[in-house]
């Protein structure tokens, strides 16, 4: 069964035009938190000469990813893996580059951490860690509508919630990444990329 984000079909563009000329030409992406698997489709279909490696640590979300690969005719996609970004042991090895998208403000921060570290393990020297997603800016909401939503997401579970991005940065810092690259996107977003030092 084929899961459907109507945010992705908005948002998948604008992170390609970011992502194209700075992930490597050829290599293996690891994307963290695939959710339904239309952006790694997408991603994939029109970076032809990279190798893509979905994950997800639900079952559910696996099976739609790996049913959206199928149903694209995508070469270049791996079979989705379980992956759980808090666990210190990943069931891979190495990357090129790490992308995820809108994870770390719908999990525990334990998430964040794990993702970040795992991500240091994986990646070497110039590797790309690419996040997407709403963050603080000086520990104040970029937009109401942010705010808003980070309300939400707290009512919704304690653990979750819009995160400050200088703290993200100075996780990743402490984990041998540069200052990210930080570019605005639609709807109140930032891309955040972190080069491995």
């Amino acid at each position: 069964m084929k899961r459907h984000a109507p945010a992705t079909a908005r948002n998948r563009q604008p992170i390609l035009d970011v992502l194209r000329p700075r992930l490597p030409a050829q290599g293996l992406v690891l994307e963290i938190a695939s959710g339904s698997g239309e952006h790694i489709v997408y991603f994939a279909a029109a970076l032809p000469n990279l190798a893509f490696q979905p994950s997800d640590p639900n079952a559910e979300a696996r099976a739609s990813i790996d049913n959206w690969v199928q149903s694209e005719s995508l070469g270049n996609v791996r079979g989705a893996l379980a992956l759980d970004a808090a666990l210190d042991v990943w069931p891979i090895g190495q990357a090129d580059a790490v992308l995820c998208c809108n994870m770390i403000h719908i999990a525990p921060w334990e998430a964040a951490v794990g993702l970040i570290s795992g991500a240091a393990r994986l990646l070497a020297e110039g590797g790309i860690l690419y996040l997407y997603g709403p963050y603080r800016r000086d520990g104040r909401h970029t937009a109401p509508s942010n705010e808003a939503f980070d309300r939400d997401l707290r009512q919704r579970n304690p653990a979750w919630g819009v995160r400050d991005l200088e703290t993200v940065a100075k996780i990743a810092a402490a984990q041998g990444f540069t200052s990210p690259e930080i570019i605005d996107m639609p709807a109140n977003n930032l891309s955040l990329l972190f080069k491995r030092t």
